[in-house]
């Protein structure tokens, strides 16, 4: 997705901790620069090293990034950019004389654990295929001559269109006209244990679908059975377009013959603000897609045809790109504004993700509920049923991202942690669902975490919505002044 100069993309920062997980999969982050306001390299580092992100992605070598990741546990995959490939192609000095002052030079205090070659070349350009697989064969032999080749290993990130027909997955095959060159480029990965980085956007299958799949397939949503997405061939059900994707992948590397070669999404997300053109692109449906995503990688499993293959995936990408030229979504895939808060809530954290020894449950807004039922218990909660919603006020921890969903999150979960115990449910009229995932983020901290505090028990007069508009909170319309009145209730609920 990121071509030529300037345009860069993964690494993975935010208000969540990146861990290793069964046989290895994790996520990590892209961190992309064509931003006006891009912290500096010893800023970002610390903003990953607070929220325990340990892999990203660079888009290239840049010195000053590299420096400040020394010694800072993370794993790093460095970036050749699209206008080095042809002279590392065609000059095994000029590869060697790139990895010393790129790889060699920062090793080991610097974990560079891999080289991305170009980005999409075999799409974006693909009259430079054979000039590709000659740098990606220069750049390991140089690694090779500083005994460097065992810890560092080099691919090339390529774009989910060089499979013309994705689906069915079993029958996918790569692009015949380009037959020659991924041969080599899948021999190469073999030969030198090396994985496929493929760039699997499942926000992109589903706008140029124009409607053939449904938008829940391409969030990791469940589908009901009549919806389910079936390959024909093998009758594996797939829950995810990603998923899909990463099996086509699979299969078509297998049409060529090969065997062994592990899948890595290099990209992947969803924006979360778009065009008027563009409905999809919400932040709602960005916060949806990342959170699922994170909790299918850290499953431990495959796509269907390959469960046995666990796939670790970089998020697309650190910080919204401003300077970025299309349209308005192009501009819109980050998950931290620069100055480290959330675009949307989003938890990555291990004692979050780890639900199987979870004991603590989370009350919050389901996703897809209605949007007049969730506003209907918001105002119940912050009124008669007494949750603290002062966190959800303008210019507060948990006010960004200023939607219904997001604020009746906070303020279900507040009042069943409050309640709970004294009869209170989690119920809201069928909009909110118990979850064991800490939805805190960043400076926001939802009720019943490990760093918040419940303050004093409220009266159990607050068990059931008797009458769900009564109570003194009340959402203006045009969300903008939404909780004026709380704040002048506060004192009356506090009495």
């Amino acid at each position: 997705m990121r071509l030529g100069k300037g345009k860069k993309c993964p690494v993975f920062l935010l208000l969540f901790m990146l861990f290793h997980v069964t046989f290895g999969a994790y996520v990590g982050i892209n961190i992309g620069t064509d931003v006006s306001d891009l912290p500096s390299a010893s800023d970002i580092v610390s903003i990953l090293q607070t929220h325990e992100i340990t892999h990203v992605r660079l888009y290239d070598a840049d010195l000053h990034m590299l420096k400040a990741l020394s010694n800072s546990g993370i794993d790093v995959i460095v970036g050749v950019t699209n206008e080095e490939v042809l002279g590392i192609g065609l000059s095994p000095s000029t590869a060697a004389a790139w990895i010393s002052k790129n790889v060699a030079a920062y090793l080991p205090s610097t974990n560079i654990t891999y080289i991305a070659v170009g980005s999409e070349v075999l799409t974006s350009i693909p009259n430079a295929g054979r000039v590709l697989i000659y740098a990606m064969n220069n750049l390991h032999k140089a690694l090779v001559a500083s005994n460097l080749n065992f810890q560092v290993k080099v691919s090339a990130p390529q774009s989910m269109n060089l499979i013309p027909k994705a689906f069915p997955p079993s029958t996918a095959t790569f692009n015949s006209s380009s037959n020659s060159t991924i041969y080599q480029l899948l021999q190469f990965l073999k030969n030198t244990n090396s994985s496929y980085m493929l760039n699997g956007y499942p926000y992109h299958g589903f706008i140029e679908g124009n409607g053939i799949f449904p938008l829940d397939y391409s969030l990791f949503r469940p589908l009901p059975p009549v919806k389910q997405i079936v390959d024909p061939n093998t009758l594996f059900h797939y829950n995810s377009m990603l998923d899909a994707m990463v099996d086509a992948t699979y299969y078509s590397i297998g049409a060529l013959s090969f065997s062994g070669i592990p899948v890595m999404v290099t990209e992947t997300g969803w924006p979360s603000s778009g065009g008027v053109n563009e409905p999809d692109a919400t932040a709602e449906n960005a916060q949806a897609f990342n959170d699922n995503l994170i909790r299918r990688v850290l499953n431990g499993t495959g796509p269907p045809g390959h469960s046995e293959l666990p796939v670790s995936a970089y998020i697309y990408e650190l910080f919204n790109e401003d300077k970025r030229s299309g349209p308005v979504s192009e501009k819109n895939w980050g998950v931290l504004f620069t100055n480290g808060t959330a675009v949307y809530p989003l938890s990555l954290s291990a004692s979050d993700r780890n639900t199987a020894n979870s004991t603590s449950a989370f009350c919050v807004a389901k996703q897809d509920a209605d949007p007049d039922k969730l506003l209907t218990g918001l105002n119940w909660a912050c009124g008669q049923g007494q949750a603290n919603c002062s966190a959800v006020q303008q210019g507060q921890p948990c006010y960004m991202p200023n939607s219904v969903t997001n604020h009746a999150s906070y303020a279900y979960n507040d009042y069943y942690q409050r309640m709970h115990s004294l009869g209170g449910t989690c119920d809201f009229q069928g909009t909110a669902t118990l979850t064991t995932l800490n939805p805190s983020y960043g400076s926001c901290l939802f009720t019943g975490s490990s760093n918040s505090s419940l303050g004093v028990l409220l009266s159990p007069s607050a068990l059931a919505p008797s009458n769900p508009m009564s109570g003194c909170f009340l959402i203006i319309p045009g969300y903008k002044l939404q909780f004026i009145l709380w704040v002048i209730c506060l004192p009356l609920v506090l009495l």
